[in-house]
């Protein structure tokens, strides 16, 4: 039977009672929790007591306290669909997903040699996906001899690492615009976003920020999601400079890494602890999607511990596909598919400025183009009256510049002629905007 009211004696009681309440529906979203003192009244217990207990509530994401307001049971947390509802007949630029076209073909060959595991006693990387993987980041990145660990995804790397470096209130220092899956996580996770702008150049080294209370950092090293902003030489090391001092957890983004056609400007100058992030997504999809973490510090030995106690390791299955998808791209492959985002981004750009219409990131790289634009509801109309589907910007973005993101994965070199015509009308239409 449930509990119409909070009962118990101790912090723990009296937070699992209220927990029940709100997790039965017995108070809804919205309702307000009663004061501190008439509740300790009518529980006939000291008011220090409750105040214990609604802090663990906080602390928990179960209550909110906001001023005059008081404590209230907040909204849901809805969960994240990545996916968007696209109209029939609409050219998809709004999804985010990749270009269908680029992804390997799965051969009859891809499971020859491979038999299905039935060991549980091993943590299951296979040796010669990790030795392909050191040799790469050896290569290409610049880092040896560092720990590495496999999980499912870039996002899962950044929660995890989040959760062990950060306590519920901690400020992560984030740009903008930015990532949409991070700003979801960092509010799931109680954690408060720090916004820092984006030139050209990458993150602007904000002077208003105070690093000191800065516990964990997420800088996107190359083709900056939705920008497409590569980081400078000078900028990267700007930021060594800035963070090494402080006690600070970089969390690097890579998630372009092995399509980027920009160099990677190195981790020597952070003497920080660091983790560094990249995936396979890009290039083989999210059926072969497997994310490599790798680290300087206790963060991600605490990581690889905690995911010993939980998942353990990740399909083997899957390891021996992305191995063999990997091998069978090879470097022609991987500089193929960078070629084809490249050359229409540039195109749609180029196109883009033949009107006067200037972009962030005009240098960059990936599959995203970032469009501000004066009125984002009717930039979205205008586009899609013309037969484009576009996100709208404002959730991307932590300063609320309206924007929209184009994504180029379903756009055809020879369409973007037209969409740039198209964006000029629009821009004409409710209000021409320049960068």
């Amino acid at each position: 039977m449930v509990e119409l009211k909070p009962k118990g004696s101790t912090a723990v009681n009296i937070a699992q009672s209220i927990s029940s309440l709100i997790r039965e529906e017995v108070w809804p979203a919205g309702h307000r929790l009663p004061t501190v003192r008439h509740l300790a009244s009518e529980l006939g217990v000291n008011p220090n007591t409750v105040s214990a207990a609604y802090k663990q509530l906080r602390d928990a994401g179960i209550i909110a306290t906001d001023g005059r307001r008081g404590s209230f049971v907040p909204e849901k947390t809805e969960i994240l669909h990545t996916e968007s509802a696209i109209p029939q007949g609409l050219t998809d630029l709004a999804s985010g997903n990749v270009d269908k076209r680029l992804l390997p073909e799965l051969l009859p060959d891809l499971l020859d040699g491979y038999h299905l595991a039935a060991d549980v006693g091993n943590h299951g990387d296979n040796p010669e996906l990790m030795a392909f993987i050191r040799n790469w980041l050896a290569e290409n990145i610049g880092i040896r001899d560092k720990d590495v660990m496999l999980l499912s995804g870039s996002l899962d790397i950044i929660e995890r690492a989040l959760n062990q470096r950060c306590m519920p209130g901690d400020r992560v220092l984030v740009e903008t615009p930015c990532w949409l899956p991070l700003l979801a996580l960092l509010e799931n996770l109680r954690l408060e976003a720090v916004p820092v702008e984006m030139d050209e150049d990458g993150a602007i080294i904000a002077s208003q920020v105070d690093f000191s209370r800065i516990a964990a950092a997420v800088l996107t090293a190359r083709a900056h999601s939705p920008t497409g902003i590569c980081y400078s030489k000078t900028r990267w090391q700007a930021w060594q400079r800035t963070l090494s001092p402080h006690n600070t957890l970089l969390i690097v983004d890579d998630h372009w890494g092995p399509l980027s056609r920009h160099p990677f400007h190195g981790m020597d100058g952070f003497q920080n602890e660091w983790i560094y992030s990249t995936s396979t997504s890009k290039f083989l999809g999210t059926d072969a999607r497997i994310a490599i973490a790798t680290g300087n510090g206790n963060t991600l030995k605490a990581m690889k511990k905690r995911f010993s106690l939980g998942p353990r390791w990740i399909s083997k299955l899957l390891q021996h596909i992305t191995l063999k998808l990997w091998r069978q791209l090879g470097s022609d492959g991987l500089n193929a598919i960078s070629e084809s985002y490249q050359a229409r981004r540039d195109h749609l750009i180029n196109c883009l400025l033949q009107h006067g219409i200037h972009i962030p990131g005009k240098h960059g790289e990936g599959q995203h183009i970032w469009l501000p634009v004066r009125n984002e509801s009717q930039a979205v109309q205008f586009l899609a009256a013309r037969g484009w589907a576009v996100q709208s910007g404002a959730s991307f973005n932590l300063t609320k510049q309206p924007a929209v993101r184009i994504t180029i994965g379903n756009l055809d070199f020879e369409d973007c002629a037209v969409l740039a015509d198209d964006i000029a009308y629009t821009l004409n239409a409710v209000g021409k905007t320049f960068y």
